[in-house]
């Protein structure tokens, strides 16, 4: 009796080890899947670059004469490698531009800004000043400065955003109006070229230059 007894027990035992020793391997299962769960998860985030490039798309018959050689300073691909007033410079369209930022002084400040928006007169935008005009406005630069500065807002303005009514850091409100393509800058400036990225600034290629209110 005694030994059906401890057979019994034992039979029991081992039994119950098994048991056990199946439901570790189930929990050890249960493991394996909850660790690569999180793998799962960063299949989504994928897509983000690619929908990240698609609102960064440039639009704008004038992005016809920007350098398409990426190796060119003045290409969109270059442009979005450094900050607003040093992407200017490599551009052909935006050379006058460039030299009026240098004569008020602001290539730090416009380079140092975190997230800008510029609206970017092109050279016959200014070649539509007469000459006499913009030599004066050149030289003088208090009223350089307030042009200058009043082409550009705070923040990077995606298409999306651009229309409407805007704080500049000149200090006057600048209205921007259309949809899609198609936009006016206060008035009387069309874009030619928009969404142009660099480091730090959304740009916005024009075709007049604006005068603030005050």
């Amino acid at each position: 009796m005694r030994a059906i007894k401890f057979t019994a027990l034992t039979a029991a035992t081992l039994f119950a080890i098994s048991l056990s020793a199946c439901g570790s391997d189930s929990d050890s299962t249960k493991d394996d899947t909850a660790a690569a769960a999180p793998t799962m998860t960063t299949a989504a985030p994928s897509m983000a670059p690619s929908m990240a490039a698609d609102s960064m798309v440039n639009f704008g018959a004038g992005c016809a004469a920007v350098p398409t050689d990426a190796s060119n300073k003045g290409s969109f691909q270059a442009m979005a490698q450094v900050p607003v007033a040093t992407a200017a410079s490599g551009n052909p369209l935006l050379s006058t531009l460039v030299t009026a930022v240098k004569q008020a002084g602001l290539v730090d400040s416009l380079n140092s800004a975190d997230g800008i928006t510029v609206f970017a007169p092109t050279n016959d935008a200014f070649g539509k000043i007469p000459a006499a005009d913009l030599k004066k406005v050149l030289a003088d630069k208090k009223t350089l400065t307030s042009i200058l500065t009043y082409h550009v807002v705070p923040g990077k303005l995606t298409p999306a955003d651009l229309a409407g009514t805007h704080k500049t850091l000149q200090g006057d409100d600048l209205t921007v109006t259309g949809s899609g393509e198609n936009f006016m800058v206060g008035g009387t400036a069309s874009v030619i070229c928009g969404n142009v990225q660099t480091a730090n600034a959304n740009v916005y290629i024009i075709d007049s230059v604006l005068m603030p209110k005050s």
